[in-house]
């Protein structure tokens, strides 16, 4: 079950911040675990390397890539080197993400284009470059991680990213229809609040660098009584990155403890 035997996945935000497992980090590992060669895109070289020593260390097969997935001229190159490596793409995983602070007053207009860019254009370009690929194969899996805050409203002021993950949504889901005659399927993986290293820094932001606090407030917040974490949207993934969901499409897998089911 869930094997990935003979499959590429090209990752992206495969990468961590700081110590720990972020939800790149363990998509990554699982689905080599599980037998795919992982291609594995992050912003920085270091954090990439990480997570390919972790994959190489376990006896699987990793390769990374440098890449701003924001820029069409990136995301092409990043394809083209998964191709020249691999030959194939059967797995895109988008995976990166970024929120920031405010209303539509607070926020600037440069900030909010930067997080339209990162949380929804990224997944065009590399939707763009990749759907052809897997439409001339026969068949291709992508999963692109949203979020929560593109449901309800989860208590942080940040609607840029909650606009951002919302269009995440219906562009999978639209574009999920236009190619479900041809092999491809897309869906999203929705997680709600995880504890990942990035709480760290959602705790400068929102919280006035109270982390004992903040981390506290999440685990009251999620009906479940804890946050998750990276392996539970790792694994939400990875069944739909597998052939045991292949009759899946334009759907949404809401990991979350129960929370948008909550009134709390």
């Amino acid at each position: 079950m869930l094997k990935l035997d003979g499959k590429v996945a090209l990752v992206t935000g495969c990468g961590s911040i700081g110590t720990g497992w972020g939800n790149g980090k363990a998509i990554a590992v699982l689905l080599a675990r599980q037998g795919a060669s992982v291609f594995g895109v992050d912003l920085t070289l270091e954090a990439a390397e990480g997570t390919r020593a972790l994959i190489q260390e376990e006896g699987g097969v990793a390769e990374v890539h440098v890449s701003d997935v924001t820029k069409a001229a990136d995301v092409a190159a990043m394809v083209e080197a998964c191709l020249a490596r691999f030959g194939r793409i059967d797995i895109l995983v988008n995976n990166v993400g970024r929120s920031e602070p405010g209303g539509p007053v607070e926020l600037s207009v440069e900030t909010w284009d930067a997080q339209m860019d990162v949380n929804v254009k990224s997944a065009f370009l590399t939707c763009k470059a990749v759907l052809p690929i897997m439409e001339h194969q026969g068949a291709g899996s992508v999963v692109n991680v949203s979020s929560v805050a593109g449901l309800r409203y989860v208590g942080k002021p940040q609607v840029g990213y909650a606009a951002g993950k919302a269009a995440l949504m219906q562009m999978t889901q639209t574009t999920a229809v236009l190619y479900a005659a041809r092999g491809v399927r897309l869906n999203c993986v929705v997680p709600g609040l995880m504890f990942t290293p990035l709480v760290q820094r959602l705790a400068d932001k929102y919280a006035s660098g109270d982390f004992e606090g903040f981390v506290a407030h999440r685990h009251q917040q999620v009906p479940m009584g804890r946050m998750g974490d990276a392996w539970d949207v790792a694994h939400a993934v990875l069944f739909l990155a597998s052939d045991q969901s292949r009759y899946i499409t334009a759907q949404q897998i809401v990991v979350d403890g129960g929370l948008t089911a909550a009134t709390g």
